[in-house]
């Protein structure tokens, strides 16, 4: 399988994006991306589309937050409706909130399908179950479109400096057709099999970084009800075997009380949603996981949907009777 990486990036208007070392690549590009479409600009998609443009991508964009439309255009999108991005694009992306979305921008009338032509590539880098990929790949594949699910990680601070990690269900063809794509939006991308794969790979992802974020959580309530300072605690522990990614993003949004999203818990609460249905759908029990969903369930009953997925603390100080908060800043 195929493993993208570059190791420079450029700076434009606050964005960046990274590109790969792969020979005749902008070549490539000028070929392959002459017309993207991308539909959804939410959290994730805007900036990701902002960073295409910022390439020299020529970009069609559609979304239904004017806003988001309208900065887009300011600097260089066409808005246009789904069908004539079909019609009018050789890779059409989209980045929405769940999988009867995209099967329904895809497919319902109006829609995507209904203009695109053979030989044209459909990416879709949402977060949605496999059988939902692979039923969006097959329909495709039987118009002679070729399909990528190529959901990703790294959350906000990744989809603005063009740092995601990429992880592609789908055929080899359609996989390379997508590289110059991935070398703006990701550090890397990894096509890991058929499609589907990408989407289960996604799964597994959301599975380890929540219940991650959950145990960063219980332990700095833990220190804090003990009457340590937690942000002490996340310093003297960081480059010890329990640091990690997670614990360096999260932990110093936690003491800081600072829940502003850059991954919604309502968004984690349907990846777990889709986690769990794929895994009785396959016999795997996850007790654990089907735990985190009842510590989801709660903050969602409290108002706390729209808050960072950091916000799981909120669970755990309910139970203790405690803040966690700290004046210390990260290093």
């Amino acid at each position: 399988m195929l493993a993208y990486r570059y190791a420079a990036t450029i700076a434009s208007n606050g964005y960046r994006y990274t590109g790969v070392q792969h020979s005749d690549l902008w070549e490539r590009m000028v070929l392959q991306m002459k017309r993207v479409g991308f539909i959804g600009l939410g959290i994730m998609g805007k900036p990701m589309a902002h960073n295409l443009l910022q390439a020299g991508v020529s970009l069609m964009v559609s979304d239904l937050n004017r806003q988001a439309v309208d900065e887009l255009v300011a600097v260089g999108a066409e808005q246009v409706d789904y069908q004539a991005i079909g019609a009018t694009c050789d890779i059409v992306i989209t980045m929405l909130p769940n999988g009867d979305i995209v099967q329904s921008v895809l497919f319902g009338e109006g829609g995507v399908a209904e203009g695109l032509s053979k030989g044209a590539v459909v990416c879709d880098m949402s977060s949605v179950t496999p059988t939902q990929s692979r039923a969006c790949h097959d329909r495709l594949a039987s118009m002679g479109v070729g399909f990528v699910d190529a959901p990703v990680s790294g959350g906000e601070p990744g989809a603005i400096a063009g740092t995601l990690a990429i992880m592609c269900g789908g055929d080899q063809a359609d996989f390379d057709a997508m590289s110059g794509v991935f070398a703006i939006l990701g550090s890397s991308a990894l096509l890991i099999g058929p499609s589907g794969s990408g989407s289960v790979t996604k799964l597994a992802n959301q599975v380890i970084v929540n219940l991650n974020i959950c145990a960063v959580s219980e332990a700095l309530v833990l220190a804090t009800k003990a009457g340590a300072d937690p942000m002490k605690v996340y310093q003297a522990i960081r480059g010890g075997l329990a640091g990690s990614a997670v614990l360096d993003a999260k932990a110093p949004m936690i003491c800081a009380r600072n829940f502003k999203p850059g991954g919604k818990i309502s968004i984690n609460r349907k990846d777990i949603k889709n986690v769990l249905a794929t895994a009785h759908d396959l016999d795997v029990p996850m007790p654990f996981t089907a735990e985190l969903l009842e510590v989801q369930q709660a903050l969602a009953a409290n108002g706390h949907l729209n808050d960072d997925h950091g916000g799981y603390v909120q669970y755990f100080e309910a139970l203790a009777n405690v803040t966690v908060a700290s004046q210390e800043r990260s290093e």
